[in-house]
């Protein structure tokens, strides 16, 4: 099932009313998410991504715009008719029933022509129950599972009514490091499985970069950038994005374009090709995997400390046009790479395509090509 939000916006009543007027919480959101795709809504708290997935779900009514399911318009139809299975944070299980009447729930309140028999339910309730291996557990109560076997349950329970469009609250956050890694598998296994179309909010870009077939980055109420995981990562629109997707996080420096060449402070670490010359102030933005040690590297920096990661080793150092709240730029290399005793100064040399520049005043990308040597 397809859907498709045009000109999505939410707004509610500002809580200060001696202020009046409204806060965005969705603002105009045109978003396509593909049948039987993964999607994660993914950004910080406050974006609107909870906002949107409650105006998908029905729970919230749209100030303006459209939700279309498939081919049909469900702005103004209830939850109910919707055909979605909605799996909150908290999970919001009966606490007083098990398991297989938590899952049979949905079905017993089904009417008209809708309506099931007791084997009908029985055996519905079996079919996810197996899907999300939770069949062993049907006489069990909630405080008798684990974690992620609970979650298993509120997704089981979501699925029961053969719901079209299944969508997921932050569905992990309740769970510790080792659950929340084994449940994100078994989600991305029954979405996969049942070939649902899936929407995941969540703030973790990990969780988000690794189960997800598209991502859509939120922001202030609006989509900033939507994509394959890898290729929004690899080909950042704003400075934003950037920012908010990768560990450790980019490195960013106040910089500048000018006399043909792009520098970083003092350093001109790249000569740029013809068009790119024009005088500006910019920030640019390095990966952490985009530094390489060289003793004739263009970008020269203060010494600092090495972390050995294992297979990587993370050299910490600084810079005087670095913009950070450690005042350290952290950039991780192969540890057979590197030789270097700490205390000496560093210099590095920079990968093109991890290098990203962005205009100082509306943080967009801005593209540049390095003149050939």
């Amino acid at each position: 099932m397809e859907i498709l939000l045009k000109n999505l916006t939410k707004k509610f009543p500002n809580r200060n009313k001696s202020q009046g007027g409204y806060i965005v919480a969705v603002d105009h959101v045109d978003l396509t998410i593909p049948d039987g795709k993964l999607v994660g809504l993914l950004g910080p708290s406050g974006c609107g991504k909870s906002t949107a997935l409650n105006l998908i779900s029905g729970l919230e009514k749209p100030t303006e715009g459209q939700i279309i399911f498939g081919d049909r318009d469900v702005t103004d139809i209830t939850p109910q008719e919707r055909g979605v299975g909605l799996v909150f944070q908290s999970y919001a299980l009966y606490p007083h029933l098990n398991v297989e009447r938590n899952i049979r729930f949905p079905l017993e309140n089904l009417k008209g022509k809708d309506k099931l028999t007791k084997e009908e339910m029985a055996k519905r309730v079996m079919e996810v129950a197996k899907l999300v291996e939770i069949d062993d557990y049907l006489e069990r109560r909630p405080s008798e599972l684990s974690g992620g076997q609970q979650q298993r349950v509120a997704i089981a329970r979501a699925l029961v009514k053969n719901a079209c469009v299944l969508l997921l609250d932050e569905p992990l956050s309740n769970l510790d490091a080792r659950l929340r890694l084994q449940t994100r598998e078994e989600i991305r296994r029954i979405q996969k499985q049942t070939n649902i179309t899936t929407v995941f909010v969540t703030h973790d870009q990990d969780e988000a970069m690794s189960i997800c077939d598209l991502i859509a980055v939120m922001n202030n109420g609006a989509v900033m950038q939507m994509g394959r995981p890898q290729d929004v990562y690899d080909d950042p629109s704003s400075l934003f994005v950037a920012k908010f997707l990768g560990t450790p996080p980019i490195n960013v420096f106040n910089g500048h374009i000018g006399d043909g060449g792009l520098y970083i402070g003092k350093d001109r670490v790249f000569d740029l090709a013809g068009q790119q010359r024009a005088e500006r102030d910019v920030f640019v933005a390095i990966r952490p995997e985009g530094f390489i040690p060289d003793d004739n590297g263009k970008l020269i920096c203060t010494p600092g400390r090495i972390e050995v990661l294992g297979r990587d080793v993370s050299i910490l150092s600084g810079h005087e046009a670095l913009i950070s709240d450690t005042g350290l730029i952290r950039s991780i290399v192969d540890s057979d790479a590197v030789k270097m005793s700490e205390g000496r100064q560093l210099t590095f040399s920079l990968k093109k395509h991890k290098v990203f520049v962005f205009d100082r005043e509306s943080e967009l990308r801005i593209p540049f090509e390095v003149r050939d040597e």
